[in-house]
């Protein structure tokens, strides 16, 4: 249980925290323990966390500002165990390092900062920048997935819960005119009205979209797979569609002047 000299201190620190966010960070407690604060990192540009979420949990003890917290991390990340106490300076690790003076925003920027380098420590892990960046796309799925997350976090979250899917999976998906991709914290907003426009009213047609499907997928293969962002792959799977969509229409317009000019 908090001492009220823990409770004043935590929350003075969340009423700064919302009224000057920390870029990257995003921290608060638990409405039933304000000595446990979860938090989420999002992995700054330029580095192999980039756009990652990385939830993890602050547990203070009662005597908080005097005694340090303990850190851990719960989104697997590449670089600290997850679940699993770390040693930091600011952490329950070294409390005769610890300066009162130190708050959750000074705990976390530290902690963003190291989990940028490359320092080995108790906690940490090595892993390959690959493996990092794998990570880090897959770390809003596993967040979702996670009651507690859903719980602190609702604003991050959407009420339907998707797995993770492979980037490569998500591309190939687009060239063949997948319209439902999956996207971050958002519901899939296209539906089944897209494909009425191929709708055709004979045999004959559908063979021919068929047909010019297959020869645009192999056209724009090569085109789309850079191509590592949702939005853009949304985009530009609609723009697919579009120019099939005139060209079927197109040559059915061809097919049905033809005779009467003929004749």
């Amino acid at each position: 249980m908090a001492t009220n000299q823990a409770f004043k201190r935590l929350t003075r620190e969340y009423v700064e925290i919302l009224k000057n966010p920390v870029p990257f960070i995003k921290a608060k407690p638990l409405e039933s323990n304000i000595l446990e604060w979860h938090y989420v990192l999002t992995g700054p540009p330029d580095s192999p966390y980039e756009g990652g979420e990385y939830h993890g949990k602050l547990i203070f003890p009662s005597e908080y500002p005097y005694k340090p917290p303990a850190i851990k991390m719960l989104t697997p990340n590449g670089r600290f165990q997850i679940d699993y106490r770390l040693c930091l300076t600011m952490s329950d690790y070294h409390p005769g390092l610890w300066n009162p003076a130190w708050s959750v925003s000074t705990i976390l920027t530290g902690l963003l900062s190291f989990m940028l380098e490359d320092k080995p420590t108790t906690g940490s892990i090595n892993s390959s920048t690959e493996e990092k960046i794998r990570l880090s796309k897959n770390s809003h799925y596993y967040n979702i997935n996670n009651p507690i997350f859903r719980k602190v976090f609702p604003e991050l979250c959407v009420t339907q819960v998707v797995e993770p899917t492979e980037i490569n999976n998500e591309i190939d998906n687009v060239i063949s005119l997948n319209l439902n991709p999956p996207s971050l914290c958002k519901k899939n907003s296209l539906n089944n009205k897209n494909e009425k426009n191929f709708n055709t009213k004979d045999k004959n047609s559908n063979d021919e979209k068929k047909v010019i499907l297959n020869n645009m997928n192999d056209t724009l293969t090569t085109f789309l797979k850079p191509v590592r962002d949702n939005k853009w792959k949304i985009i530009f799977g609609l723009l697919i569609i579009y120019l099939i969509v005139v060209k079927v229409l197109t040559r059915m317009e061809i097919k049905i002047v033809s005779p009467s000019s003929s004749s």
